[in-house]
C-alpha cells in the first residue's frame, strides 16, 4: 500500500513546517458587511428585531467571541443598522474590551431579569409587539424567560436571515477553509506514514493533535475519530477503539480549527493487504461520492446530491433508502464556523445550491459486523459548478496518489 506505514512518529512530526499564518483571519470590514446584509434581508423580510446569542452567530456577525453560558449575553439588531449588547452589568467592562463593531450595552445586574431587560430595550427601540426574530441557538431558558414575562412579542426563528448569510460564504472564508483543510489533508498523509501493526487509535490520535499544532493551528486538532477492523462500521467511532492488525480497515476523520473557520476530512484504506470485499466496497464509495459531487451544480437543490448518492448505492444492492449495508445518514453537512451548519445535503431539503456555499461530500457505506468505509472530502461552490477543497483519494491502494 503507497503512503501506508514505514515511518515513525517522530520522523514525521520533526519533518512539518508551519504554514497556518499564510492566510488572515476575518477583517473588522467583512463583519460589518454582514450585518449590513442581514438589515436588508430584515427590511425585505419586514422584521423589527433580530437578537443574536452568544456564540457562534453573534461571532459571525460582530466579530464578538463570546462563549454560550449560564447568563444571557447577545445583541439585538435592528434593521437600521442599531447594534444593542446584553450582558451582565460585571461583565460590561469586558464586552467593551471583546466589541469589533461598536453598539450600546445594555447590562443587567444578578437580581435582575435579563429578560425582562430584552423586552424593554425593544420597547425603547420602537418595537411596541409583534414578531421578533431568535438566533435557532438560543438556549430555551432565555426565550422561556422572554415569554414568560410578557405577551407583546412572539419568537419567530431567524434562520431565514441568519442560515441565508452564514451559509454563502466570502471568498476569504473560503481562502481560510482552503488552508485548514490542505492542513488537514497534510496531516492525513503523515497519519498514515506513522502506522503499524498493535498502533493503538490513541497513539494515532495524539500523534494528529501535535501535527495540526506543529502546522501552525495552536488548538491543534479541533478532533479526531480513528477507527480500526471492525471499529470502522460505527460512523462516529465506539467507546474503547481497538489497536490495529495487519489487513485491517483504517478510518480516519480529523479536522482543525484556522481563524476560527473548520476542515474536516475523512480517508479510508487498509494497512497491508486489501481483501476483494474491502476493495469493491471502497470503490463503491468512491464512485458514489463522484456522482454526488457531479450532481452539485448550481440550481439544484440539497436533496438532488444526496439522491444521487442513493441511486449508486441502489445499482450496487444496498440500501435502500437508509437501510444497512448502505449509507444510513445524510451525504453531507454544511461547514464554516461550525463543523455542521446549513445547508444539509439530505433528502427533503430543498434549499437551491447557490454560488459560495460550502458542504461535505462524505456518503459512507456500513457493512455491519464488518467494517465500514467513509470518504469525505469537501466542495464550495462557483460560478462554474463544485469546485473540491482537497482531491478526493485515489484508491485503496493508493489513497494518496504518490
Amino acid at each position: 500500500m503507497k503512503g501506508i506505514g514505514g515511518s515513525t512518529i517522530e520522523a514525521e512530526l520533526n519533518a512539518i513546517q508551519p504554514v497556518a499564518h499564510l492566510v488572515q483571519p476575518i477583517q473588522k470590514e467583512e463583519f460589518q458587511e454582514r450585518l449590513n446584509k442581514a438589515c436588508v434581508l430584515m427590511q425585505d423580510q419586514k422584521v423589527s428585531a433580530l437578537y443574536l446569542h452568544a456564540g457562534t452567530n453573534l461571532f459571525y456577525f460582530t466579530g464578538m467571541k463570546w462563549n454560550p453560558s449560564e447568563r444571557m449575553v447577545g445583541a439585538l439588531l435592528f434593521p437600521n443598522g442599531d447594534l444593542i449588547y446584553i450582558a451582565p452589568e460585571f461583565e460590561k467592562g469586558t464586552i467593551f474590551d471583546f466589541m469589533l463593531i461598536k453598539g450600546e450595552v445594555y447590562c443587567w445586574e444578578e437580581n435582575e431579569s435579563p429578560h425582562k431587560l430584552f423586552s424593554n430595550i425593544l420597547k425603547d427601540n420602537g418595537v411596541i409587539e409583534g414578531p421578533v426574530f431568535m438566533d435557532e441557538t438560543t438556549p430555551f431558558f432565555v426565550i422561556d424567560g422572554i415569554n414568560n414575562c410578557q405577551d407583546r412579542y412572539q419568537i419567530v426563528n431567524a434562520k431565514s436571515i441568519i442560515a441565508s448569510c452564514r451559509m454563502v460564504k466570502s471568498n476569504l472564508e473560503i481562502a481560510i477553509m482552503q488552508q485548514a483543510m490542505n492542513i488537514t489533508l497534510e496531516v492525513q498523509k503523515a497519519a498514515a506514514r506513522i502506522l503499524r501493526v498493535g498502533i493503538s487509535a490513541k497513539e494515532v490520535t495524539d500523534f494528529i493533535h501535535e501535527a495540526h499544532k506543529k502546522y501552525g493551528v495552536p488548538s491543534g486538532s479541533y478532533f479526531c475519530i480513528v477507527l480500526f477492523g471492525i471499529d470502522s462500521s460505527f460512523p462516529h467511532g465506539v467507546k474503547s477503539p481497538k489497536d490495529l492488525e495487519e489487513n485491517e480497515i483504517v478510518l480516519i476523520d480529523t479536522g482543525c480549527v484556522l481563524h476560527d473557520y473548520i476542515s474536516d476530512i475523512t480517508r479510508t484504506y487498509v494497512f497491508g493487504q486489501a481483501d476483494e470485499e474491502q476493495t469493491r466496497i471502497w470503490n463503491i464509495e468512491k464512485e458514489t461520492q463522484q456522482a454526488a459531487f457531479d450532481a452539485a451544480q448550481l440550481g439544484n437543490v440539497c436533496e438532488d446530491v444526496d439522491n444521487a448518492s442513493r441511486i449508486v448505492l441502489d445499482a450496487h444492492g444496498l440500501g435502500p433508502n437508509y437501510k444497512l449495508p448502505g449509507l444510513p445518514h445524510r451525504t453531507g453537512h454544511g461547514i464554516g464556523l461550525d463543523i455542521h451548519e446549513y445547508p444539509y445535503i439530505v433528502r427533503g431539503n430543498t434549499t437551491k445550491l447557490e454560488l459560495g456555499m460550502t458542504f461535505s461530500n462524505e456518503p459512507m457505506i456500513c457493512i455491519p459486523g464488518r467494517f465500514g468505509i467513509r470518504l469525505e472530502d469537501h466542495i464550495y461552490m462557483t460560478a462554474n459548478g463544485p469546485k473540491w477543497f482537497t482531491q478526493p483519494a485515489y484508491s485503496i491502494d493508493n489513497p494518496f496518489d504518490y
